[in-house]
């Protein structure tokens, strides 16, 4: 079987998607990080009036010039604004958000005016018609849409939709996403370790990329190396109804290798199999019912990279995400030489530093897909693309962002 183009798995991987989760109204204090199912309507307008912008005084444009003096007959503050109307001669002592008093058409900040808090002021410096007054609906109008589906609420967003008078709001449910460990070499943190045995570190990785892009992990454990406890461990996610299963381990051609095995006897019917990257070739995915399965390779740092480059997008893609085509890439200037690459895209672990307003790249001089102490010290990762010309320190090139 060819490997298969890293794009056109990505692609086959998004396009196996059967749709984006259904739809949950939750409370406004409920709703951070997740994504909008339907767009956010402003149901009021804001400012609903006009305000002052800044701590001062309403007059007319016409009595704001310099050396004039004004009697104070009012005062205008935040949730108690001046009832009357502003004549000729007259001012308002007036303070920021406070509206703006009939008669009245500009703000003299207090800045501006001599005798503050006294009965009458004096203009030191004259103000123009419209200055430091915020019209209604300066930010949006009832009815305008503010937000879009598929945006991911940040605290912008969030306080938007409360200014616009939303108490809830319709979200994408989270995707479930069953993570299971297989291998007979692995045992928990914490349990004893045998001579031939290893610490079980990937699902508690993609657990964390799961729950950071979005998604809800399930973790279904560690499938012993025998079908009839994989195929025990694949019916608890089916069970669970998880949008999502990946396996971690087991997807290679190894005669210990059941993973793809187990799946095709639950009926799973493969997508791909074996990516032209590297770390991370065996990578396979396929769809089991209404869950997509996505088989990782075992070794850690192929695993994790793998969960940057696919299970993010994918729980991305559940959720509706509107920006999900994004390129995630961004330049960069190499800081060492690379030699040419093969016919597997490379995604090398590096550091990243700023020299002379230039974001600066090193690759470690390791790169084996089991260091993971490497790869919790890379910021990036730098993509060298199949069959790539040897590269020299200075040379452009194009980076995934870890943190």
């Amino acid at each position: 079987m060819s490997l298969t183009p890293v794009p056109v798995a990505l692609r086959a991987l998004l396009d196996s998607v059967p749709g984006p989760t259904p739809a949950e109204t939750l409370p406004l204090a409920q709703c951070a990080g997740r994504v909008l199912a339907e767009d956010v309507v402003a149901l009021r307008t804001q400012p609903p009036f006009a305000n002052s912008a800044m701590d001062g005084y309403a007059a007319r444009a016409a009595d704001l010039e310099s050396g004039k003096e004004l009697k104070v007959v009012g005062e205008s503050a935040a949730g108690r604004g001046f009832s009357g109307p502003v004549g000729p001669g007259e001012t308002i002592r007036i303070f920021t958000g406070a509206p703006i008093p009939d008669g009245a058409d500009a703000i003299l900040i207090q800045e501006h005016a001599e005798g503050v808090g006294s009965p009458v002021i004096r203009v030191t410096k004259p103000a123009n018609k419209g200055q430091f007054i915020r019209p209604a609906g300066l930010d949006f109008g009832a009815g305008e849409v503010l937000l879009k589906a598929g945006r991911r609420l940040d605290s912008a967003a969030l306080g938007l939709a409360a200014a616009a008078g939303h108490p809830t709001l319709a979200v994408r449910r989270k995707p479930l996403v069953a993570i299971l460990a297989t291998g007979d070499e692995l045992v928990l943190p914490g349990e004893p370790v045998g001579p031939d045995q290893i610490v079980a570190s990937n699902s508690f990785a993609l657990a964390a990329l799961v729950e950071q892009a979005g998604g809800t992990a399930l973790d279904l454990g560690i499938a012993r190396d025998n079908h009839p406890d994989l195929a025990g461990k694949i019916e608890a996610a089916l069970k669970a109804r998880a949008d999502v299963l990946i396996t971690l381990g087991g997807a290679s051609v190894g005669e210990h290798d059941l993973v793809q095995a187990a799946l095709k006897a639950q009926g799973m019917a493969l997508g791909f199999w074996k990516i032209a990257m590297r770390p991370g070739k065996p990578m396979m995915m396929g769809r089991l019912g209404p869950m997509v399965a996505l088989g990782l390779p075992g070794n850690p740092v192929s695993s994790i990279v793998c969960g940057h480059l696919f299970a993010m997008p994918l729980v991305e893609a559940l959720l509706g995400i509107a920006d999900l085509e994004r390129d995630r890439s961004e330049p960069a200037i190499l800081a060492s030489d690379l030699p040419a690459n093969d016919e597997r895209q490379d995604y090398l672990r590096s550091t990243v530093e700023t020299i002379d307003g230039e974001r600066r790249v090193r690759p470690f001089a390791k790169q084996d897909s089991s260091m993971l102490a490497n790869l919790s010290r890379a910021e990036a990762l730098v993509i060298r693309p199949v069959f790539a010309e040897a590269a020299k320190a200075g040379d452009p090139c194009r980076i995934i962002r870890l943190r």
